[in-house]
């Protein structure tokens, strides 16, 4: 399935979920109210998730004449990608990541921290700033606030009847009443666990996406690859965990972890994405466009 396929399916099934607790905990009117929170939170995300985002990781705006080769870079890719210019910001930390954020190409932001410029050089670069300029145009800033939002719903309120529910939990001590109660219980405690699952695999599919929109307007998916494997060494030595919540909007995850996270994990495995770059690569032939660089 092609990623957009994929991305509905994931939305729609953390809707089903949300309506499913909803309606199991609280009935009709149990399903009324968490569309209530859905509408009020998915508001409060479009419009002001980008100010929230920026403001989390302590993001400065980067003038012009502060790094003119970068926004004549971020330039040039948005006039290929056919979007304006967004702008951009500089995180201040040596861990080497990026990230964009922003409701739709005419609202949009992109991040990169101070760490990022001491590693890549300038071909690198332009293929991770080409992959944050892929999730503005796909649109997968305000996918993934949706998916989020949704998850989040879900999850608080699991955990706000699980301590504060009980009356809503049971009925008459009789064989329904005590399915009923099982039921519910069941739903509490495996809600929460799905809608993180659907949220991540929402954005490990976006990913996907943007690395291949990435790759076709800088030109080069060789230079993606390549700053993906230096990110992904620079995240181990330097893990960055200010914002946990946020860490899926970063080209690759900024936490630390082992192998009994990656089911959890916000971001696709490094290698099967350098796998796919390389494999772009080969068809286009980049390489010979990387001559270009030295």
């Amino acid at each position: 399935m092609s990623n957009a396929l994929k991305t509905t399916v994931l939305l729609a099934g953390l809707t089903a979920l949300l309506l499913l607790v909803g309606e199991r905990l609280g009935g009709p009117r149990g399903l009324v109210v968490a569309g209530f929170f859905v509408i009020v939170m998915n508001f409060a995300s479009y419009w002001f998730s980008d100010r929230i985002a920026l403001a989390m990781h302590g993001a400065q705006p980067l003038e012009y004449a502060e790094a003119p080769w970068l926004h004549q870079m971020v330039e040039r890719l948005a006039a290929r990608a056919g979007m304006p210019k967004p702008k951009l910001y500089l995180l201040p930390t040596r861990t080497p990541n990026a990230f964009a954020t922003g409701r739709n190409p005419e609202h949009a932001a992109v991040a990169v921290t101070a760490g990022i410029m001491d590693i890549l050089d300038q071909r690198e670069l332009e293929g991770v700033l080409a992959h944050e300029l892929g999730h503005v145009k796909n649109r997968d800033t305000l996918i993934g606030t949706v998916a989020a939002t949704l998850a989040g719903v879900i999850s608080y309120a699991a955990q706000m009847l699980f301590w504060f529910g009980g009356s809503m939990l049971s009925r008459d001590d009789d064989e329904d009443g005590l399915g009923h109660t099982l039921g519910n219980l069941g739903v509490l405690l495996v809600a929460p666990i799905a809608a993180t699952l659907l949220q991540l695999a929402v954005s490990r599919s976006r990913e996907y996406g943007a690395d291949a929109t990435g790759a076709q307007l800088c030109g080069d998916p060789n230079a993606l690859a390549d700053a993906l494997l230096k990110l992904e060494r620079g995240a181990e030595l330097m893990p960055y965990d200010r914002a946990p919540a946020t860490s899926h909007l970063f080209i690759v995850n900024p936490l630390s972890g082992g192998a009994i996270m990656r089911l959890f994990s916000t971001h696709p495995p490094i290698p099967e994405r350098v796998r796919r770059l390389r494999e772009m690569g080969a068809r286009s032939g980049s390489r010979a466009w990387r001559s270009a660089w030295a």
